[in-house]
């Protein structure tokens, strides 16, 4: 029996991990091509869904202070100001 990472006790060899589609020799070597591989994984590795962030009321924040130089800039900015 082999040991892999960690000492941990392989059952079996793991000899192929990549994909094995046209093209699994060589690594991927443009971005569609590493697009398209990762669509193929990515059903293995659903994510869980993310509870959404409650809001906190105002009366709830205590000692923040933002600089006056930076609350301007942000008054400015068309998705933050208007």
């Amino acid at each position: 029996m082999q040991r892999g990472a960690y000492g941990a006790r392989m059952p079996k060899p793991v000899k192929h991990v990549t994909h094995s589609g046209a093209g699994s020799e060589h690594a991927p070597e443009t971005l569609a091509e590493l697009c398209g591989l990762g669509a193929l994984m990515a059903p293995h590795w659903a994510a869980p869904p993310v509870p959404a962030a409650a809001a906190v009321p105002p009366s709830h924040i205590h000692h923040v202070s933002i600089p006056v130089r930076s609350a301007r800039l942000l008054d400015a900015m068309s998705e933050y100001g208007d």
